[in-house]
């Protein structure tokens, strides 16, 4: 299984901050998220190189005793060059599909799911609702930009066990502001 977790809330917005660490909040959910992920057999972490993604991972490093690997793969999703408001950008590109903005974002999707498939069973992977999204729709085989609304610090669970990759769990959903 590989865990596929949302960092923990942030001190700013998107708009506000371009790499906001976390709030107070989003320690504890961190703490409480590498208690799960143990439970759930977690051995190995992976990171998106963003602020909140690596101070969410730092709390299962503590916890398991390992150190995550940061994969820029599992960041966020690229801003389109010439777009001047990214939060106008995003809030539009989250509405529609993943073929509204062309065959980048299909070579992300894609990256990421590879970059996925070569991690070693039971790693956590902390990253982004965007790039979660990404997965999780690639798998579902769903055009949407969105397909589910993962909380803070929810933990999905993908199974690439058999023949093809699978969302064995979604994380919890939660009415968080992303933008």
């Amino acid at each position: 299984m590989i865990f596929l977790v949302r960092h923990g809330e942030a001190t700013a917005g998107w708009g506000d901050h371009p790499d906001p660490g976390l709030s107070d909040l989003g320690h504890r959910q961190a703490e409480a998220a590498a208690q799960a992920l143990l439970g759930f057999g977690a051995k190995a972490a992976v990171c998106s190189p963003m602020m909140r993604c690596r101070e969410t991972a730092s709390a299962f490093e503590r916890a398991a005793g390992c150190a995550a690997t940061v994969e820029p793969v599992v960041s966020e999703i690229v801003t389109p060059e010439g777009v001047d408001d990214r939060v106008a950008w995003l809030r539009g590109y989250m509405e529609g599909t993943w073929e509204a903005e062309g065959a980048a974002f299909e070579i992300w999707r894609r990256d990421i799911l590879m970059a996925l498939a070569a991690l070693p069973e039971n790693t956590a992977v902390f990253s982004h609702f965007v790039a979660i999204n990404a997965a999780v729709s690639l798998i579902d085989q769903d055009a949407r930009t969105i397909v589910f609304r993962p909380g803070h610090c929810s933990i999905t669970q993908i199974d690439f066990s058999g023949t093809v990759p699978r969302v064995a769990e979604y994380g919890s959903q939660a009415a968080t502001r992303v933008l």
